[in-house]
């Protein structure tokens, strides 16, 4: 009996000691330089969301940031937008995200009409195409290829090569039908980023697709949150009032041509901004005071998406170190993906405001 008394009585003195800090094993920074080959670079950019902009973003208004982003030739572009695998998940799974599909996902019944692929067959057509993709392919192997995207669920990349044909191609035919080219029109849309930007790009780059790499999966911790978790964030959001968000919130009223976009761009990509923006939402959310601390929940959801999302990204360079990636991302993501990013062996990471440029007021 003595003996049971001294492992309870030690098994309780343990349990009550500080819980002490322990040194991973493997630091996977420390092997950076080690690699065969070279390191990955990795540019994120911070963007406003486009289509919230006050003002009409007209195409000449992004030509002076794609000039700079041209000049970086990344191979792979990334964006915030959902994968047709995802929003076949979302939608299966209605019950564990409510609404989610609905929020963020197109349907692709009128592709899969058009083509015969649903959306996993239409992904491994995607790849097998892009495997014996040719050097100079006709109108009509891109028209397919565009049909397959759609169907794939994957509109931007359909929009690259809707984009690379010559403006007397951009027509039915090869699996496009009128619904399809009324989809890749786009009149009347409301400008994106990952349009306005990535679309862009990709076609001034010759490149054949972009990567979606964002994920809701993680919008579940928010649906199990409880009825106060909303009242409980807007109320941390309604105390934000800090020079920079100020800043913020005159510049983007005040967007009138290519030189404001810009101005606008290195604004919000600065390290400065990104920390003050992180410590006036994510972190106060995190010290705001309740008894279900929704603050942590909501922390807790926005770095699981974000972790997923970084994930994504590896996982679409996997296959082909050594290149250049461009990931094109709301403002508020950037500071994460570079600390998630940052942790890779054989990564570095690429400053913005070297590719872009910088007008941060110098310090006296």
């Amino acid at each position: 009996m003595r003996l049971v008394a001294w492992i309870f009585s030690t098994a309780c003195t343990l349990a009550a000691l500080p819980a002490l800090a322990q040194t991973p094993a493997v630091d996977p920074q420390s092997y950076r330089g080690q690699q065969a080959g070279p390191l990955t670079q990795v540019l994120t950019l911070g963007n406003p969301h486009l289509s919230e902009l006050p003002g009409k973003v007209e195409p000449a208004m992004m030509v002076p940031l794609l000039d700079r982003l041209t000049a970086f030739k990344p191979d792979i572009i990334t964006h915030e937008g959902i994968s047709g695998e995802q929003c076949d998940v979302l939608k299966r799974y209605e019950t564990r995200y409510p609404d989610m599909y609905k929020d963020y996902c197109r349907s692709t019944e009128a592709a899969q009409a058009a083509t015969g692929l649903d959306i996993p067959a239409a992904m491994a057509a995607v790849e097998a195409t892009l495997a014996q993709w040719p050097a100079e392919p006709s109108a009509a192997q891109r028209r397919r290829l565009a049909a397959t995207f759609l169907a794939a669920g994957d509109e931007p990349s359909a929009q690259v090569q809707w984009q690379r044909l010559p403006p007397a191609e951009r027509r039915s035919g090869d699996g496009l039908n009128e619904a399809l080219v009324t989809v890749l029109k786009r009149e009347g849309a409301r400008p994106n980023e990952t349009v306005e930007v990535g679309v862009a790009l990709a076609v001034r780059l010759g490149l054949d697709r972009l990567y979606a790499v964002d994920d809701h999966t993680a919008d579940s911790i928010q649906a199990l949150a409880g009825a106060g978790f909303g009242d409980a964030i807007q109320a941390v959001w309604s105390k934000i009032d800090f020079p920079d968000a100020r800043e913020y919130g005159a510049r983007r009223k005040a967007l009138a041509n290519g030189t404001d976009m810009l101005s606008f761009y290195r604004f919000i990509n600065r390290p400065s901004v990104q920390r003050a923006f992180i410590e006036g939402d994510h972190i106060a959310a995190m010290k705001a005071q309740s008894d279900q601390l929704y603050g942590r929940q909501y922390l807790a959801w926005w770095e699981t998406r974000n972790l997923r999302m970084v994930a994504n990204i590896r996982a679409a360079f996997g296959n082909r170190p050594g290149t250049k990636v461009l990931n094109i991302v709301g403002a508020s993501h950037k500071a994460y993906y570079d600390t998630y990013l940052g942790l890779m062996s054989d990564v570095t990471l690429v400053d913005a405001q070297a590719v872009i440029g910088s007008d941060e007021p110098v310090a006296n």
